[in-house]
C-alpha cells in the first residue's frame, strides 16, 4: 500500500453510509488549537451514536454554524445539535459546574434539547471550584512577563489538585458530607494562599457550600459511570466519536511546554480520560488549518508579525471563541503538523479554512527550522525552547478566486489544488476533506 492509499478505498471520511466496522473514531486538533474542530465534529455527529469530550475544560470553544444560527460550545460536546445523539463529558474533563449549567440553560433557551437522555456527565470528572479560578488569575498576575497566557478559568489549578490527590470530583459534589469536608480542607490551604501570598479576599466556606450544593442538585440527573456506559455501548456496536478540546501542540507532555494546557490533547488522552480500552480506538483523524494560529503566550515559529498576519486575522475572523482574544496568525508549519499527525497515528486529516488564503498572493509554508548551524525537518523535542529557531519557508503560488461556493476538488483553481496536493505530500498523510467556509455544507470531499 502506498503512503497515500486510503484504508477505506475510495470512500471519503465523511461518507454518509456508515462503514462496516467503525468501533470508534478520534478527531483531534493537529496545531495549537482553533483548527475548526467544532464544525467537523458537528458534521461527523450525523453518522455516530455517541460524541465524547475526553479532556480540557471550559477554556475551549467549538464554534458550529447551523443555517443562520451560530453556537459556541465550551463543555457540552458538539453532537448536542443533532437529535438522538448521546453526548458524554468524560472523567478527563475539568468541569466547572456553574459554567456547564449556564451552557445547558443557554442551549435550552435556543430550542436545543438537553436532558439526561442525551447528555451524560462522568461522576469521576474533577470539579473546577471558585478557588481554582481565583488562584489561576492571581498566579498569572504574579508571573508577570513569565506568564503562561491562561484564560483564568481554573483549569490548571484543578488538574494540579487532581495530580496532588486533593481535588473534588463530581461524585463528591453529590455527597453533602464529603463536599463539606473536602471544601473545608481545600479552603484552609487555598485561602491562606489567596490572602497571605496574593493579598486578596478569602472565600467564605458557607457561601461555597451553599453554591455547590445547589449546583449539585441540578446536575445530579446527568451524572453516571460514563466509562462503563461507553464500554457497554461499544460492545453493542455503537459508533463513538471522541472529540479533543485543544490541539496537539498544547499537549501537556508532547506540546510546547510550559506553554500548554494541563491535559493530554491527542489520542493518548482517551484511555485514561474516558475509561475506554486503547485497542478499541479505531481511526484517528487530524484537523489543521491551511495556515496557523495560536492564542496566548508561547513559541509560534511561523508567526507572521507584519501586515500579512493582520490580513490573515481579518480574513479568517481569528478571534477566540471563548475569550474573544485576537489570535496570533502565521503560515502553515509542516514540521509541527507532520509531528502532530505522526504522534497520533493519523490515518488521514482534514484541512480547514482553505478559503481564507484566497487573494493573499504567494503562500509561505514553513518546511524546516534552523538553529546554531543545525537544520531540523522533524520537530526538535530536544530543544528546550523554539524561541530562537529560524524558519525556512517555501513559497507556493497563491490564487484570487473565491472558494466558498465550490464543492468538487477538480473545480478549485489550479493553484489551490496544487497547494493542497503539495502539503499532503509534505506531511505524508492523506487529506480526506477540505473545509472552505463556516457552514455545514461548505466542504469538499476528496475521493
Amino acid at each position: 500500500m502506498t503512503p497515500f492509499a486510503r484504508p477505506y478505498g475510495r470512500r471519503t471520511f465523511f461518507a454518509r453510509e456508515r462503514p462496516l466496522a467503525m468501533p470508534s473514531l478520534c478527531v483531534f486538533g493537529a496545531q495549537w488549537g482553533d483548527e475548526g474542530k467544532g464544525k467537523i465534529i458537528d458534521h461527523l455527529a450525523a453518522d455516530v451514536t455517541h460524541v465524547v469530550r475526553y479532556q480540557g475544560g471550559s477554556n475551549a470553544g467549538h464554534t458550529v454554524v447551523v443555517g443562520a444560527e451560530k453556537y459556541v460550545l465550551h463543555l457540552v460536546p458538539s453532537g448536542v445539535l443533532h437529535p438522538g445523539k448521546v453526548n458524554v463529558i468524560a472523567n478527563g474533563v475539568a468541569v466547572d459546574p456553574l459554567l456547564l449549567l449556564e451552557e445547558i440553560d443557554g442551549l435550552i433557551a435556543r430550542g436545543v434539547a438537553v436532558s439526561s437522555a442525551n447528555l451524560r456527565l462522568s461522576a469521576r470528572a474533577h470539579v473546577i471550584l471558585q478557588h481554582h479560578r481565583r488562584l489561576d488569575a492571581l498566579a498569572e498576575r504574579w508571573r508577570g512577563e513569565g506568564r503562561i497566557g491562561t484564560t483564568g478559568r481554573g483549569i490548571g489549578p484543578c488538574y494540579a489538585d487532581k495530580a496532588a490527590r486533593v481535588g473534588l470530583r463530581v461524585c463528591d459534589l453529590l455527597d453533602p458530607a464529603r463536599l463539606e469536608s473536602g471544601l473545608r480542607v481545600a479552603l484552609a490551604e487555598k485561602n491562606a494562599l489567596i490572602q497571605s501570598v496574593h493579598g486578596d479576599t478569602p472565600l467564605d466556606l458557607g457561601e461555597q457550600l451553599d453554591l455547590y450544593g445547589r449546583l449539585a442538585e441540578r446536575l445530579s440527573s446527568f451524572v453516571g459511570d460514563t466509562g462503563a456506559e461507553l464500554r457497554d455501548a461499544h460492545r453493542a456496536g455503537a459508533a463513538i466519536l471522541f472529540e479533543a478540546a485543544q490541539g496537539v501542540m498544547l499537549d501537556v507532555d508532547h506540546g510546547t511546554y510550559p506553554y500548554v494546557t494541563s491535559s493530554n490533547t491527542g489520542v493518548d488522552g482517551i484511555p485514561a480520560g474516558v475509561g475506554f480500552p486503547p485497542q478499541w480506538i479505531g481511526r484517528a483523524v487530524g484537523i489543521a488549518k491551511a495556515y496557523c494560529t495560536r492564542v496566548g503566550e508561547g513559541p509560534f515559529p511561523s508567526e507572521e508579525h507584519g501586515p500579512r498576519g493582520a490580513e490573515l486575522r481579518e480574513a479568517g475572523n481569528e478571534y477566540g471563541a471563548t475569550t474573544g482574544r485576537p489570535r496570533r496568525c502565521g503560515w502553515l508549519d509542516v514540521v509541527a503538523l507532520r509531528y502532530a499527525l505522526e504522534l497520533n497515528g493519523a490515518t488521514s486529516w482534514i484541512m480547514t479554512n482553505l478559503d481564507v488564503l484566497s487573494g493573499l498572493g504567494d503562500v509561505p509554508v514553513a518546511v524546516a527550522y534552523r538553529r546554531e548551524g543545525r537544520r531540523f525537518e522533524t520537530f526538535p523535542a530536544e530543544l528546550s525552547s523554539l524561541d530562537a529557531v529560524e524558519v525556512e519557508y517555501e513559497h507556493r503560488p497563491g490564487w484570487t478566486e473565491d472558494l466558498t461556493g465550490i464543492r468538487r476538488f477538480e473545480d478549485l483553481p489550479r493553484a489551490a489544488r496544487n497547494y493542497v496536493e503539495w502539503v499532503e505530500a509534505s506531511v505524508r498523510v492523506p487529506i480526506e476533506t477540505l473545509s472552505i467556509g463556516p457552514r455545514r455544507d461548505q466542504v469538499i470531499h476528496r475521493s
